[in-house]
């Protein structure tokens, strides 16, 4: 297993996995699916963020409780499946940026195009790139290149469904960055699909 790996354990989670496999579930329920999963993978990924104390007055006496330091945090998705894991973060972290990065898989080669960058400041902030799927994980480094060249110093990645070939290029290409998922699948078919997967995310997604 890849040390940078963080698998989201939690029953609710693998539950919601399931359905999104199922190749019955209909774009609608899985677009619900993947907001609620999303959210879980938002929590566990900002498991680390700064807190300093507080002291408050409860109606009963004073106490000291904890909050969130005034840390920025930018979401950047990956076009277009991406875009499906924002909002859970900004229902999170409202004060949130978002960026965004176009990268079009081409079928036939597995690589990955950039067609579009535009990312707010990212020096100093917390940075979560964020795409369902990561197969080939050649979109995914790309994005992370992209983001440090622009200021990230410590990005993360954050996605649904991984797999072993995906995250060994991540690794290689970025050996620092952590990558929260979800589900970890067994392999990349000769099609470069993850395999057992849950097919074209964005197809899914969208209907399409």
């Amino acid at each position: 297993m890849n040390p940078n790996l963080h698998l989201l354990q939690h029953p609710l989670a693998f539950h919601i996995v399931t359905h999104l496999r199922d190749k019955t579930t209909k774009p609608a329920t899985f677009r619900t699916l993947t907001y609620q999963l999303s959210l879980l993978l938002a929590i566990d990924a900002t498991r680390d963020l700064a807190t300093a104390e507080k002291p408050i007055d409860t109606p009963l006496e004073p106490t000291t409780g904890r909050v969130l330091l005034h840390e920025p945090l930018v979401v950047v998705p990956i076009f277009r499946a991406g875009l499906s894991m924002v909002q859970p973060f900004l229902d999170m972290f409202p004060d949130a940026n978002v960026g965004y990065i176009g990268l079009e898989r081409d079928h036939k080669t597995a690589e990955a195009r950039n067609y579009y960058c535009k990312l707010p400041p990212l020096a100093g902030g917390r940075v979560f790139v964020v795409d369902p799927m990561v197969a080939t994980g050649g979109s995914a480094a790309q994005a992370l290149t992209l983001v440090k060249q622009a200021g990230a110093s410590n990005p993360k990645l954050v996605c649904i469904v991984a797999c072993p070939e995906g995250l060994a290029e991540v690794a290689r290409q970025h050996p620092d960055v952590p990558v929260h998922a979800a589900a970890f699948d067994r392999e990349l078919n000769v099609r470069k699909y993850i395999l057992p997967g849950l097919g074209d995310f964005g197809d899914r997604l969208y209907g399409t």
